[in-house]
């Protein structure tokens, strides 16, 4: 083979990996979009949007829509991935179990009500959470106490892409 034609089939090959890869994410209610001025491997919590971005790139980010906190309960800042869990078991803290009493100590990991979903990325000592639902139509709302919440497949697919210590913006 000459030299242009290995060239060629290279920039062809990674051509079509980048188009399979875009059409695979838009096939399962992801995108791939452009997102400069973060470090490759970053989380970027958009609020407002109600979007969070793991960015692939220094341009590119996969797309994720998120149910984010209610009005007065949204913070922003910075974080770091401090835990990883599938199925975790869930304790309601003091302010939520004061507005619902009723709930029990704990509930555990894989129960239709634990608001954790099947998957949690820890944040500033286990006050926060991006975690998955078992209440899809929350997603894209304004709903939790501050927690970001992810579809149950979504969350499995950042965790996977995550390791402790990955960086969250959330602005």
């Amino acid at each position: 083979m000459t030299m242009v034609f290995k060239r060629t089939a290279l920039f062809v090959a990674i051509v079509l990996g980048f188009a399979f890869l875009a059409a695979a994410a838009q096939a399962i209610g992801r995108e791939i979009v452009s997102f400069p001025g973060y470090a490759a491997g970053s989380i970027v919590v958009r609020t407002e949007e109600r979007h969070l971005y793991y960015v692939i790139d220094g341009g590119r980010a996969l797309r994720f829509p998120v149910g984010v906190g209610r009005e007065g309960m949204q913070w922003h800042g910075r974080a770091r991935i401090e835990g990883k869990y599938i199925r975790p078991a869930w304790s309601p803290p003091p302010m939520i179990r004061a507005e619902s009493p009723w709930l029990p100590e704990v509930i555990p990991g894989g129960a239709p009500e634990n608001p954790m979903g099947v998957a949690a990325l820890t944040l500033r000592g286990g006050e926060y959470a991006i975690h998955g639902t078992n209440r899809p139509s929350s997603i894209g709302r304004f709903v939790s106490h501050g927690c970001i919440r992810m579809r149950n497949r979504d969350i499995l697919t950042l965790y996977s892409l995550v390791s402790v210590g990955t960086p969250v913006s959330v602005e």
